[in-house]
């Protein structure tokens, strides 16, 4: 007997917040770092949503609630998802989680069973690939092409679809890519599933990003296709949008009310409920005419940053960078720059065992983190499984303008720096792997 259940060693973590260990060993030596690791938006949440939650715990509104969620937060909800995606929806079939992660969790306990498949975005949230391998499932990861902006065609879908298949997980806008699937791919996408898949078969649609979206487009959901609304989990929240990471506050739409109360099940058996000063803040976010303009201000800066930064990227020898069309990352291919310092051939010495754990983009996001201060996130950070041979970072455009330029300015220096590659590489392989963060 062992003091860990073995279903521990399957289970995944999101390395944008392991990382911050590594963030505070720098600055304990007193370095700056340029922070474009984490999936937070810079700004804080509004005042009138602020104000909300804070008259309602004055007015002593702090107890416990309906699992599912408070019946007013649920049809705000319900109100907003037939406004966006055009279809029928009622309160009964909305679950109020803590932010978006439970919903994917309550997804693959709910309909997953050992050995069944589920398809997944790869690069995707990594906590997608996390819960799979964790209940048993087999993965299939479904690979988002540069060339295409990092999307995937409805023969793409088919090719991985098999009798085993459970559930298809969906995320546009993306993270970490950014990619956006129009609405024409979507109809495809649907009628793939319609053909391919039996009814018990759920789509996961992941729309956390749905307000952040650039260049004039409107987000698309494919629950709103002929025939998808009975095979859709709709997952949102407010963390996102409206810049309330901090809150844990999120929502999925169920395909019926009795797989809402599967969920309000899970609910119970987690958190309780959701605190119900945070619903009835979430609710003015939804409903207020003050969030529009708030949300435009945030989509807006987004714009412009992503408009410099990929633009100073691609001036840079080795990278090439896509144009996203959503969510507030950029997902450049950096394969040139580990060829010429040297990493790709260093990579390949690396033993057996230590390259398991690690990767050339983890060895290129040790290096700019450690000896220039500027905190990335490596590809296999996105899903390990069937990343071989791919050489991405992504950084957060949740930072200002005066930051991300000193951090592209960083980076373009670290990417000319083969020499001091070569020293700090000598250096990592000189002390014990768990405390380098480019053999992690």
């Amino acid at each position: 007997m062992t003091l860990l259940a073995a279903r521990m060693g399957a289970l995944g973590t999101e390395n944008a917040f392991r990382v911050g260990d590594d963030i505070a060993r720098c600055i304990a030596r007193g370095m700056d770092v340029v922070r474009l690791n984490i999936g937070e938006p810079d700004f804080d949440s509004a005042l009138h949503i602020n104000e909300a939650a804070i008259a309602q715990i004055r007015a002593g509104n702090s107890h416990y609630t309906d699992p599912q969620g408070i019946p007013a937060l649920r049809a705000a909800v319900a109100a907003h998802v037939t406004r966006t995606r055009g279809i029928v929806c009622d309160a009964s079939r909305v679950i109020i989680t803590t932010g978006g992660k439970p919903s994917i969790g309550f997804t693959m306990q709910a309909y997953v069973d050992p050995g069944d498949e589920v398809i997944y975005p790869s690069p995707g949230f990594p906590i997608y690939e996390s819960w799979v391998t964790y209940v048993g499932a087999t993965p299939v990861p479904l690979s988002l092409r540069e060339g295409s902006g990092f999307t995937f065609t409805a023969q793409d879908l088919a090719a991985r679809i098999t009798p085993r298949t459970k559930v298809i997980i969906l995320c546009s806008p993306s993270n970490p890519t950014g990619g956006v699937l129009t609405q024409d791919e979507i109809a495809g996408i649907a009628q793939v599933i319609r053909e391919r898949c039996g009814p018990d078969v759920r789509v996961y649609s992941d729309e956390i990003y749905e307000h952040i979206v650039f260049d004039g487009a409107v987000h698309h959901s494919i629950a709103a296709e002929p025939g998808m609304a009975e095979r859709t989990i709709i997952a949102s929240g407010h963390s996102k949008g409206f810049a309330m990471t901090g809150w844990r506050l999120g929502w999925a739409v169920l395909p019926t009310p009795e797989e809402a109360q599967i969920f309000k099940q899970l609910n119970i058996n987690s958190i309780s409920c959701v605190p119900p000063f945070i619903q009835e803040a979430g609710r003015v976010a939804l409903e207020s005419p003050e969030s529009g303009p708030t949300v435009e201000h945030m989509v807006s800066a987004f714009q412009g940053r992503r408009d410099w930064v990929v633009s100073a990227l691609n001036a840079i020898d080795g990278v090439q960078c896509q144009v996203p069309k959503g969510a507030f990352y950029v997902f450049p291919n950096v394969a040139g720059v580990c060829e010429r310092l040297g990493i790709l051939a260093d990579y390949g010495r690396v033993p057996a065992d230590a390259r398991a754990r690690t990767s050339p983009s983890r060895m290129l996001q040790g290096f700019l983190l450690e000896q220039y201060g500027v905190a990335t996130m490596d590809r296999n950070s996105f899903g390990r499984i069937g990343a071989d041979g791919e050489h991405f970072l992504r950084l957060s455009i949740a930072a200002s303008l005066e930051r991300l330029r000193e951090g592209v300015r960083r980076i373009q220096q670290a990417f000319d720096d083969r020499a001091g590659w070569a020293t700090y590489w000598k250096s990592a392989n000189s002390v014990s792997a768990p405390t380098a963060s480019a053999l992690r």
